[in-house]
């Protein structure tokens, strides 16, 4: 992998758990409840926050645009979820979310200058970013951008995951990966234990004719380990999706990229060591 998409994956890791927050914080649960949802379980909220910049849309959409999720499990939620509150209301309870959790995190943090440094370096990116044919990406970039520096931070951080996000179903499609066929050959080259995957929804019957037919191209193994020609074409997806996310990253200067960094490093930590975000995670970070 050249340096310069080393850097454009390390800059992922470090941006995907100060998005990935909104989905496990208590101050996210508590306003979701506010608006009506469920909290004994993260779905409800989960669907509703990610897909609310989409607007109302059915589940069709949401599987397509979100890919490694059963179907099945997105009827269950979608649309549903839209019955409950409406998407600028849950776009507006999502600020909220953000802005209560982040001062929980970061407490003054959250007005520091290295905050704002940050994120006026981020939304340099996102303006560099191109949108076309990458629906997760256009519809929370044309949202407004937050005004306090903490939450236009996150609002980068989101636009920039989904640009990665919309990305990577690309290279997914091209390398004819299916969405449970995406997580059996992930699973497949140590990115998470197989029983992580099963938040998505599929059923083991479906798990394990996915895994017969990539064992039938060659792929993976009987166990579910992928063999030597299963590994390429999956290492072949993640440098496709670095090389599509790089760039609105080139914006940026080398130097600027270094101290975007070492700005963002403050918050990964905080982020991490919170204990709000599990330990193993369907994305890889920190194995890919």
């Amino acid at each position: 992998m050249s340096e310069d998409l080393m850097r454009v994956r390390r800059l992922w890791h470090l941006l995907e758990p100060v998005h990935a927050v909104l989905y496990y914080a208590p101050e996210a649960f508590e306003e979701a409840a506010a608006l009506g949802y469920a909290v004994d379980e993260r779905w409800p909220s989960y669907f509703a926050w990610r897909a609310a910049p989409l607007g109302a849309v059915g589940a069709d959409r949401v599987a397509e645009t979100f890919y490694s999720f059963s179907p099945r499990m997105v009827g269950a939620y979608v649309p549903a979820v839209w019955a409950v509150a409406s998407p600028g209301a849950v776009l507006a309870a999502r600020g909220r979310a953000v802005d209560r959790a982040y001062r929980t995190l970061l407490g003054e943090g959250v007005a520091a200058p290295e905050t704002a440094e940050a994120a006026a370096l981020l939304r340099r990116v996102v303006a560099a970013a191109d949108t076309a044919d990458r629906p997760m990406a256009a519809a929370n970039a044309a949202l407004p951008w937050p005004d306090a520096p903490h939450l236009a931070l996150w609002h980068a951080a989101t636009v920039l995951r989904e640009h990665r996000g919309d990305g990577h179903l690309a290279a997914l499609a091209d390398a004819e990966l299916d969405p449970v066929e995406s997580l059996v050959s992930f699973a497949a080259i140590g990115a998470a234990p197989a029983e992580v995957f099963a938040s998505r929804g599929w059923a083991d019957e479906e798990w394990q004719a996915a895994l017969g037919r990539l064992e039938k191209r060659g792929l993976v193994a009987a166990d579910g380990t992928a063999t030597e020609a299963g590994r390429a074409p999956r290492a072949e997806v993640e440098r496709r999706t670095d090389e599509a996310a790089a760039g609105p990253w080139r914006v940026l200067t080398d130097a600027e990229r270094e101290r975007l960094v070492a700005l963002l490093g403050p918050l990964w930590v905080a982020a991490i060591g919170s204990g709000l975000l599990p330990p193993e995670n369907t994305l890889g970070i920190g194995k890919v």
